[in-house]
């Protein structure tokens, strides 16, 4: 298929207005893509300093995001969403990619749950009759601060009486990026346990942004929740490692690190963060690490308490493996969050 006719298959039927938080993210940023590519008039809300560290200046957010509108202001501000965001104009959808940086639970409130508050009903007054969340598949178990604060506006959201789709997607390729360069170096390739514990079915930031983007047309995508992971089998953390190590030409060599000893860290940093905040800030970080560490990123089946790859649709056609070879070959390069693990 030529650039041009695959373009046009791509096209939506119904191109909308859509406003877009969370944008200036690798995930947003492919959503933005993905939409601007379906024909929608895209206008994203983004910070005037944005990214990981606010390392991005607005010309940066506006080069990033070429072929939509971009508007700066504060998501946590209502006044600033209303008057900087939303500016009186009509809207037909809401697509939010915007997650907290580090799941800590003040940050989590303020930015998965009251921020998605404020934009809801900012959206609303604008017309806004459909809402695209994106969201996290951990949430079917939820033991973290910033699990509760998510589920608390999936609910209001769906008893908002909108057209929703809140998609849960499995882990990213960049979270599991992290230990390329440690393998790189020589270095063993960290397991929890003997890196059989979990598995997951990881999904591209491309792939996910359009499926994001479609959930605008999909009419079996209202009004649910969708869990989604990428393409193939599920695999386990020690499977990654084996194909790094093949990639690199190396033979395998893992470290096995006792979830034990992130229980023993847990509850040190939750001690002294009695005293000093600051450590109480580190204790639940070290949480979402042991969450990561023992759960799988899969659907959850609720009568057996397992979790389940069958159960967990695909969609795409992008691998971690092939984004691993295209990382060894220095074609890519991984940009990670503020919580990513390993």
């Amino acid at each position: 298929m030529t650039p041009a006719r695959r373009d046009h298959a791509l096209r939506s039927p119904q191109p909308r207005r859509v406003f877009v938080l969370g944008g200036t993210g690798t995930i947003g940023r492919a959503t933005v893509r993905a939409l601007v590519q379906r024909g929608h008039e895209v206008v994203c809300f983004v910070r005037p300093r944005a990214g990981v560290g606010a390392a991005l200046a607005a010309d940066d957010s506006v080069r990033l995001l070429a072929g939509a509108s971009v508007r700066f202001g504060d998501v946590s501000d209502p006044a600033s969403l209303t008057q900087d965001g939303f500016q009186g104009e009509h809207f037909d959808a809401l697509v939010s990619c915007l997650a907290s940086r580090t799941g800590a639970p003040k940050d989590a409130w303020a930015i998965d749950h009251q921020a998605h508050l404020n934009a809801l009903a900012a959206a609303r007054l604008a017309g806004v009759t459909q809402v695209v969340l994106l969201s996290a598949i951990c949430v079917q178990k939820p033991l973290l601060a910033f699990q509760h604060a998510k589920l608390a506006f999936e609910k209001v959201l769906i008893e908002s009486g909108l057209n929703y789709s809140i998609v849960r997607p499995t882990a990213f390729f960049k979270s599991l990026s992290g230990q390329v360069e440690r393998v790189r170096k020589g270095k063993p390739f960290l397991v929890f346990g003997d890196g059989t514990l979990t598995a997951c079915k990881p999904i591209s930031d491309e792939d996910l942004g359009a499926y994001l983007a479609d959930c605008l047309d999909e009419a079996s995508r209202y009004h649910r929740v969708l869990p989604i992971g990428g393409p193939g089998e599920a695999i386990t953390p020690r499977q990654q490692g084996e194909h790094l190590f093949a990639l690199l030409g190396q033979p395998p060599r893992f470290k096995q690190v006792p979830v034990a000893l992130l229980d023993v860290i847990i509850a040190v940093l939750a001690t002294l963060g009695l005293v000093v905040p600051a450590l109480a800030a580190k204790a639940e970080l070290a949480r979402i690490g042991r969450y990561y560490a023992t759960e799988s990123m899969l659907v959850l089946d609720p009568a057996t308490g397992r979790y389940d790859a069958a159960a967990t649709p695909s969609t795409g056609s992008d691998t971690l493996f092939d984004f691993y070879a295209r990382l060894v070959r220095g074609e890519v390069t991984s940009e990670r969050g503020d919580h990513a693990v390993l």
